[in-house]
Parts: C-alpha cells; structure tokens; sequence
C-alpha cells in the first residue's frame, strides 16, 4: 500500500481507569472552563447561566476526545477541564433541578457524576473485600500514595483524584445548603479514609508483619465511617440535581449488593477492558498520549463499555 493511501485506523491506548472515567460525556454552557483558583460558590445572580452570544458547538464523544489536548487530568486538577456537550447528555434532556441550577453545577455534576459512580463502585466491589485479606492490605496503601514527579511536584494519590477532589468541585458548585451538606460528608469521608489508611500502612504481603485484631477493627471502622460519609454526600447531591443517578452504599451484609442495584460483572468488564486497553499503549506512552495523532474509535479497539449505559444501571 503506498504512502498516498488512506490511512490505518490507529489506536494507541494506555489509559488508566481515572484516566478512561474522564472521557465521560458532559456540558459545556460555555467554551472556556473556569480559571484555576476561582470561587464557584453558588449565588443568586445567575448571568453566567445566560445563553451565549453564539451556542456552543455540539461534539461527538470521538470529537470531543481529539480536541483535548491531555486526556484524564479532569480527576487530577481542582479545576474541571474544558467540558464539551453532547447531544444525549443537556441539562434539559436529563431533568430534575439541573436546568435551574448555576451553570458551573450542571458543569461539574455532568462531568463528575460518571467518574464518581465508578469510583464508588471500587468501593463497593474491591475495597470492601481487600480489607478482609491481610495480603490485599498493599494494594490498599497504593490508594492513598503520591506519585513523584520531576521538578519536586508529585501527583495527587487516587484516593485525592477519584474521591476528594470530585466531592470538592460538586460540594463548591452547589447552592449553599447543599454544598453546606456535601463539604460535611466529604470531611466524613476523608476522616474515615485517613483510619483506613493508617490501619493499613506498611502492611503488605512480602513483609512479614503481625496484624492483630485490633488492626483489623480500625480499618472496618475506617470504612464504614467514609461508607456513611460517602452516602451523606450523595444524599445531599441527588437532593440539588432533583434526581436519584447516584446510589448511595448499603451496609456490608449478604443483600447488600443485591440492595445496591449496581453490576459487580458490568463494573469487572469495564475494569479489564480498561487495563487490557492500557496494556496495549504501555505506561510510558500514557503519559503523551494527548499529543499523539490518533484516529479510530475508543471503544472499536479497546472494547470499553459505554459509559453513558454504564452509569444508567
């Protein structure tokens, strides 16, 4: 085939899980996304919920992944990164409360709302069964460490970039009641998380450590307190959008996933075609896949399930 001919359809793909959640579809009231540092409390004047000057353009989820340049530090940064629509996921199209809510709220609900159901089903389905098995303890502490980076600047661990963060930008965007609400579940939750994390520090498989009882209590503790701390949060979400998406975790029990109305198999699909994906790329180049000339379909070579479906179980 010579050179003038159409191109192979090409994928590199080496995203992480936190990485492949940030592709979800959101809305965008405006083009320009809102500057690092800035205020989203929620006030009663709400200009920059007026309709642009021009609308903004409406892009298919394969547009939508070329234009960003650096792909998955949504989860990663305090600031949402520029939002684009989609013509399945508007405020209008979804309902409740969102089309009378700040602008910034619909931004930050419709773009976190996938990354965050995912991020609770881990806990449900893995975390919860990783503290009954001392061995998985490792794989515990790997939550909550801070990658180093050149230039003395580390990267936020994942329990910071799937968890906190997300319930930080939801919790500053809402109006003030709710927000009040979602900033008190979220310190329950960290609080909670922070006892796991240290019932669990330095324990893993190939080092040999004696875990008593007691240690295995305060991390069921750690749980349970960010459990409640987590489902106060989506209580006090789902009550600003008007809407019931985000389920909130019933206590350990054998009815409890039955309860919690979510797919383990549906959560373990998306979990191994994401890391088959990565698998494909390789760590280094996931680090500069943003930049790389990409064309094809995410979900043609990689198999990932789509996300919108997914979160609508």
């Amino acid at each position: 085939m010579g050179a003038s001919s159409a191109p192979a359809r090409l994928f590199v793909c080496s995203l992480s899980l936190s990485q492949i959640l940030s592709l979800a579809p959101v809305v965008s009231f405006s083009t320009v996304a809102r500057p690092s540092g800035s205020s989203a409390l929620w006030s009663s004047n709400k200009s920059d919920d007026a309709a642009p000057s021009s609308p903004s353009p409406v892009l298919s989820r394969r547009q939508a992944i070329l234009a960003v340049p650096s792909v998955g530090l949504a989860l990663s940064a305090l600031v949402p990164a520029p939002a684009y629509a989609s013509t399945a996921t508007t405020a209008e199209n979804i309902g409740g409360n969102l089309p009378d809510l700040p602008g910034e709220a619909v931004r930050s609900y419709l773009q976190y709302r996938i990354p965050l159901a995912i991020a609770i089903d881990f806990f449900v389905f893995e975390l919860q069964d990783k503290i009954e098995v001392i061995d998985d303890w490792g794989e515990i502490n790997v939550l909550f460490q801070q990658s180093s980076a050149n230039g003395g600047m580390g990267n936020p661990s994942r329990v910071e970039r799937e968890y906190v963060n997300p319930m930080r930008i939801l919790g500053f965007s809402m109006p003030p009641d709710e927000a009040e609400d979602m900033q008190k579940a979220q310190q329950i939750f960290e609080s909670g998380m922070s006892k796991l994390g240290k019932a669990t520090k330095g324990i893993r498989r190939d080092i040999p450590v004696e875990v008593t009882d007691a240690d295995i209590q305060k991390a069921r503790e750690g749980y349970e307190k960010s459990r409640i701390g987590l489902n106060a949060f989506i209580v006090a979400l789902n009550k600003a959008t008007g809407l019931n998406e985000m389920k909130t975790i019933p206590p350990r029990g054998p009815k409890q996933i039955a309860q919690y109305g979510r797919s383990r198999s549906k959560y373990n699909v998306l979990v191994k075609k994401t890391k088959l994906c990565q698998n494909r790329g390789g760590p280094t180049l996931a680090k500069t896949w943003g930049g790389l000339m990409v064309t094809g379909y995410l979900q043609d070579s990689c198999g990932i399930p789509d996300l919108d479906l997914y979160f609508l179980q």
